[in-house]
């Protein structure tokens, strides 16, 4: 019997070892952290055996095949001894598209993978179509087949998660845009980021599709190098000649292969900003090679609601708003928050730093922001770029601090925006941890 050995307890390890052990394999999952209970019983659930706090190499290292889950680097020791031993490593989403039948619809991009991905999801869904979602949002792909196939699949996928897919085939690929995020597992080279993010491309056929933003720099040098036998539709906010998707005009017009063009006012848009125009684009450039009517994709449109914690509206007090967007873990996701600001703006900025280049976000601070808290454990790094560029920068340790001292900066007329341009893991456990707990404070005014 195949041995599949499956590394991380989470969403992710726990779905491809629950498919593994339907599909009849002896299975073995190890952690080196600790496995929340919810997982731990369904493991016991499926009698698959499991141990946490530590590796045991000779538990694994005799595996014929091993699942890496998307958060262990290629460098962690064990991996690199697997691979010196010529065992193959796959990621849960290459795992299970072996098992499923389903159109696949993938979506990455350093920036809107998550709105993108709801928003395909719930214009399919309205639609009636039986579509899923899966990869870093909703259940784990590998779960959902284990458990029940869908029709359709609207996958968002990292980085992380790409670079171990060899096989797995996307029917309609998006790649939304490509800026520097995650570059201390690529060598600090955005060059491997940009192959890591291009091998979504990977084995299309002429009857598949490939969406992408066309204003990308890097994907409008890349993408014509890349190459790819699918039908090929860019997207601009720009008027990039040939593309499928447009916006003028306040208008945003579709043209897919087989339909005739449509429009949909961007005042009808419930999510606001160019980022979500790009997003809108995207997923309906999808849906409509999906085989979506314009009613059933304009409907679908109009009533999706925004994501949590990306540009989340928590409250109005005192004439004060108060934006949640703590899903901005890099500059460009920053940068598209401050875009859409048509206020002034108290902006929390702080966490771990992923090398970030701060003057990408410089031009908008210095037309909108008149205050910045820094919440995070290390604030030097922010001092020294903003501490002369804007009137007042102060720090905070906690969020409960954090939300004291921009209540006290902030005047009727502001915006108070929590989008810190960094990783959460300093202070908080997640960026939703982070998220919680700043509209919990917020609440508490």
């Amino acid at each position: 019997m195949k041995r599949i050995v499956v590394l991380g307890g989470a969403e992710s390890g726990v779905g491809a070892a629950v498919l593994a052990k339907v599909k009849g394999f002896d299975v073995f999952l190890s952690d080196m952290g600790s496995i929340k209970p919810h997982y731990t019983e369904l493991l016991d659930r499926y009698k698959i055996p499991f141990e946490q706090q530590g590796h045991t190499p000779e538990l694994i290292l005799n595996a014929d095949e091993i699942i890496k889950s998307p958060g262990i680097p290629l460098t962690a020791p064990l991996i690199v001894e697997a691979q010196s031993r010529g065992i193959p490593i796959i990621s849960e989403i290459e795992f299970a598209g072996r098992y499923s039948r389903a159109r696949m619809i993938c979506i990455t991009g350093s920036n809107g993978k998550t709105t993108t991905t709801m928003l395909t999801r719930h214009i399919l869904a309205s639609a009636g179509v039986d579509a899923a979602l899966a990869g870093n949002v909703g259940q784990s792909l590998a779960l959902q087949v284990a458990q029940g196939d869908h029709d359709c699949y609207v996958v968002e996928l990292s980085s992380f998660q790409l670079d171990n897919m060899y096989r797995f085939r996307a029917d309609i690929a998006i790649l939304l845009n490509i800026t520097p995020d995650h570059l201390d597992r690529y060598d600090h080279k955005m060059e491997n980021y940009t192959a890591a993010k291009l091998r979504i491309m990977q084995n299309q056929r002429p009857e598949d599709t490939f969406i992408y933003w066309a204003d990308d720099p890097i994907l409008a040098a890349r993408v014509p190098e890349a190459g790819t036998p699918a039908t090929v539709l860019p997207f601009t906010a720009q008027g990039t000649p040939g593309c499928a998707a447009t916006v003028a005009e306040g208008k945003m017009t579709i043209q897919a292969p087989g339909c005739a063009p449509w429009s949909f006012s961007v005042e009808s848009l419930p999510i606001k900003g160019l980022h979500n125009l790009y997003n809108a684009m995207a997923a309906s450039l999808a849906c409509s090679r999906a085989g979506l009517n314009p009613a059933d994709i304009m409907k679908g449109l109009a009533s999706f609601q925004a994501v949590e914690h990306r540009l989340e509206h928590v409250r109005t007090l005192d004439g004060i708003t108060w934006i949640n967007d703590s899903k901005a873990t890099n500059v460009a996701s920053t940068w598209y928050a401050l875009e859409s600001m048509t206020t002034p703006v108290v902006l929390i900025l702080g966490g771990k730093d992923k090398g970030n280049d701060y003057s990408e976000i410089e031009h908008f601070v210095s037309q909108k922001v008149h205050a910045i808290v820094c919440l995070g454990v290390d604030n030097t790094k922010l001092h020294a770029f903003f501490d002369t560029k804007v009137p007042v920068v102060v720090d905070a340790r906690s969020m409960a601090e954090c939300v004291v001292q921009c209540r006290r900066l902030a005047r009727p007329g502001d915006t108070v925006l929590l989008s810190p341009c960094c990783a959460s893991f300093d202070l908080f456990q997640s960026y939703e941890d982070r998220g919680q707990q700043f509209k919990a404070c917020v609440a508490a005014l």
